[in-house]
Order: C-alpha cells, then sequence, then structure tokens
C-alpha cells in the first residue's frame, strides 16, 4: 500500500488528520494569495480529500481537522511567531484584517480560519484549534486521540513541509504510526522542500502512501 511496504492497518485504530485546508491558506482571496504566494498548490490536496473523506467516516475513522485558531488578542502566541509572519511590523500578521475580505488573519470564528467552503465537514467530526505548526503543542490532540483509542494516523494536508511535517513529526515521537497521503498534502514552497519532506517522512517518521492506493483497499472490506 504504501511507497516502501506493504501495510495492515486495524481501522479501528486509525484516525485522519486533515491539517489548515483554510481559506487563509488555500483561498485565492485568503491571507497567503495577499502577500504574493501563489497558493493553487495547496488546492490540489481538495478533491483527493474529497474523494476519500465520506467512505472513511463510513467506515468508522474519525476525522480530525487541526487548524490555525488563534486567539483574538494573541496572548498565546509568543513574539517570536508573530515576527515570523510579520517581519517588519507594518503588517500583514496573524489577527491584522485584510483588505480583501475584511476577515482578521488566522484568527478563531474568521473567514480566514475557516476550512475551505470545498470539503464539507460531517457534525460528528472533531475540531482541533493550533498556535504552532505542530498540531500536538499546546493543544488536546494528544489527549483527545488517547481516549479514542487511535494509534496510527493518516496525515492530509498543508503545507506539507511546515504544519503537516511538524505535526506527523510530533506524532512519531509521541509513538503514533504515521502514514502521509501524498496527494492529500501539498505545499507553496519550492519542490526541494517537497522532495526532502517525502524523503524524510519515508525514512525516519513513517510511511507514503496515496489515497487511490487506501481507498483500493477500503474498497476491498467487507
Amino acid at each position: 500500500m504504501s511507497e516502501t511496504k506493504e501495510l495492515r492497518l486495524d481501522l479501528n485504530r486509525c484516525a485522519c488528520l486533515v491539517i489548515d485546508m483554510q481559506n487563509d491558506f488555500c483561498h485565492p482571496a485568503g491571507w497567503l494569495a495577499s502577500i504574493g504566494v501563489d497558493v493553487s498548490p495547496a488546492r490540489n490536496p481538495i478533491d483527493p480529500l474529497q474523494q476519500l473523506l465520506p467512505p472513511l467516516r463510513l467506515l468508522g475513522v474519525p476525522i480530525l481537522w487541526v487548524n490555525w485558531g488563534n486567539r483574538p488578542d494573541l496572548l498565546n502566541i509568543s513574539p517570536a511567531l508573530r515576527h515570523v509572519y510579520n517581519p517588519t511590523g507594518d503588517g500583514v500578521g496573524l489577527a491584522d484584517v485584510l483588505p480583501s475580505s475584511g476577515a482578521p488573519v488566522l484568527t478563531k470564528g474568521s473567514w480566514g480560519a475557516a476550512v475551505v467552503e470545498e470539503l464539507v465537514a460531517d457534525p460528528l467530526d472533531i475540531w482541533v484549534d493550533k498556535y504552532r505548526r505542530s498540531g500536538f503543542w499546546d493543544t488536546p490532540l494528544d489527549s483527545i486521540l488517547r481516549n479514542l483509542g487511535k494509534t496510527t494516523l493518516f496525515f492530509a494536508g498543508v503545507n506539507l513541509d511546515q504544519c503537516v511535517m511538524a505535526t506527523l513529526q510530533d506524532a512519531n515521537f509521541l509513538g503514533y504510526d504515521c502514514l502521509l497521503l501524498r496527494d492529500c498534502s501539498a505545499t507553496t514552497s519550492p519542490d526541494y522542500c517537497l522532495q526532502a519532506t517525502l524523503y524524510n517522512v519515508n525514512q525516519c517518521f513513517g510511511f507514503v502512501l496515496s489515497s487511490s492506493g487506501l481507498l483500493e483497499a477500503l474498497a476491498g472490506i467487507g
């Protein structure tokens, strides 16, 4: 199933993490696009996720949306992190208002922090706000997964070499089995960042597979 090995999975122990598929990262009127980033690669996971998530739900695999959702006052965001996203201090950084949409950047409850409209969540899906690149840092994600009894995690979302990779690495360090869904993940970074991330996941942190391969395996169940 994966690029390097045949895997045998217990779906009762699996969960799927979809990371940062939000307007500010993926929409042409969102934050990254407003500062000149070509967000078209970040939209590539939308179609495969549309195909994959409903079958996973039908088989009882929880879907967790792990998204940036900052406090409006940014009291839990360090000065160093604020500087990364607003190095000059002039804007547009976290919680600043985008002229194009009037929405504050990555603020919980705002349009920018919302998941892109093409990805329709289910009422039973689970939502986790994050405030760093890793979805495990200063969040209840680990506790939620352990309470659910999930030890094998599928990873999807953006940016693959940043928030997806940081979350996957922390999951590996915490003892989870990590499976990166290659076509359900993407990055707006240069291609060498993508290739290095895929190499490191295969080499050190887990497995890389396609959603089509997973869907084929799921179709054989029952």
